[in-house]
């Protein structure tokens, strides 16, 4: 018989944080309130949730990585903005960034989706955060509530020897 495991969207009894960059805090706030709106929607109560605030998205995986090291949560939810400007910086912050919520989340074993948003320009950015293309917020948390969910269904890692 084959196997199938997929992961809900039930949120009751799960600890989740979510950081935030606080640069293009306009875009990371909206980002913000999706996610919030979202973990409350699928049943994670209000004292389930940490939110931390970062400079910027540079910082969010050290912060992250240091809250799934803690055994206290379930998933995380990471936020911000790099919107591209006239130097390399973006190519920068945005690959390290999105690499470092990687390595995280495979040397914790939680999850940690990354809803760090990477746009041309700002216009894109608000359109993503709760314009006419959505709130990738709301998304990257019921991501995070899934995945949350799916890794308890699946059998845990044998100890190392």
């Amino acid at each position: 018989m084959t196997h199938v495991h997929e992961g809900s969207f039930d949120g009751e009894r799960l600890r989740v944080a979510v950081v935030v960059a606080r640069f293009n805090e306009v875009v990371s706030r909206a980002l913000l309130e999706g996610a919030l709106d979202a973990l409350k929607r699928h049943g994670v109560a209000d004292e389930d949730v940490t939110v931390v605030w970062v400079p910027g998205a540079f910082e969010i995986p050290m912060v992250a990585q240091r809250l799934a090291s803690s055994g206290d949560l379930d998933a995380l939810v990471c936020l911000g903005a790099v919107i591209r400007g006239e130097t390399a910086h973006f190519d920068y912050v945005a690959g390290e960034s999105a690499a470092g919520i990687a390595a995280a989340a495979r040397a914790t074993g939680v999850p940690i989706a990354n809803g760090i948003l990477t746009t041309e320009d700002a216009d894109q950015a608000v359109q993503r955060a709760g314009g006419k293309l959505g709130n990738k917020g709301s998304e990257a948390a019921a991501a995070a509530i899934e995945m949350a969910n799916l890794l308890a269904s699946l059998p845990k890692p044998r100890e190392e020897i």
